[in-house]
């Protein structure tokens, strides 16, 4: 069963599709387990929840701790930003979470390999829909040696984007609890190769045009 674990809606400033859209391209793409992740708000979960009948809605954030970016799953609150990682990591367990190191690699928002050896994550990101593969497969040697389960999203901003990486779980999941147990348990696998170099410099080009837009803040 195909699931996109990270997707931005327009709850997140730099994401450009309502959560109504989302829902409607997943069905047009048979994905059936989807997580809301907007930069440090979670808003668009209620209403996720609300419109995807039929599918199985994950709760989630993606957080700008001190160190990067780091993905919540399975959420019953959201999670400040600022704090330090391995305190990012705890509230989000308290909160009823599992906490993913997503695109480790990436130089802007990522953790960077000596968080993600040094902290207790549940899981590593290794298919990022909008990183380079040779960040990805840089992710999945890392999840491999520290033996984590691995998992890929979209990272979608916009719609062309979903579905551009995702995590295989187990067809007989049927709640959101079933899915995090199975990515605790690495029941699952990640599919997705990311984007070419040319294509990952457009997108670098992109984002820093909309770093510029919002005053020099980061997400």
């Amino acid at each position: 069963m195909k699931a996109d674990l990270h997707v931005h809606s327009a709850h997140s400033d730099d994401g450009h599709q309502t959560i109504e859209e989302i829902i409607d391209r997943c069905r047009q793409l048979d994905i059936r387990v989807l997580a809301i992740t907007d930069h440090n708000d979670m808003g668009g979960c209620e209403e996720a929840e609300r419109l995807g009948a039929g599918m199985i809605i994950i709760p989630g954030i993606e957080i700008s701790s001190k160190g990067g970016h780091i993905l919540g799953l399975g959420l019953s609150r959201t999670v400040p930003r600022g704090l330090e990682v391995s305190e990012t990591i705890r509230q989000i367990r308290q909160a009823g979470g599992i906490a993913i190191a997503p695109h480790p690699y990436r130089l802007s928002t990522g953790l960077g390999e000596k968080n993600v050896r040094e902290n207790d994550f549940d899981a590593i990101e290794v298919a990022n829909g909008r990183s380079r593969r040779a960040g990805n497969r840089a992710a999945k040697a890392l999840a491999e040696e520290l033996r984590l389960p691995a998992v890929g999203g979209s990272d979608a901003h916009d719609l062309r984007s979903l579905g551009r990486a995702l995590t295989e779980v187990p067809d007989e999941c049927r709640t959101k609890e079933d899915v995090i147990a199975a990515i605790k348990a690495g029941r699952c696998f990640a599919l997705g190769a990311g984007q070419s170099s040319t294509r990952s410099l457009s997108s670098a080009v992109m984002s820093t045009s909309r770093w510029f837009r919002r005053g020099l803040k980061r997400m």
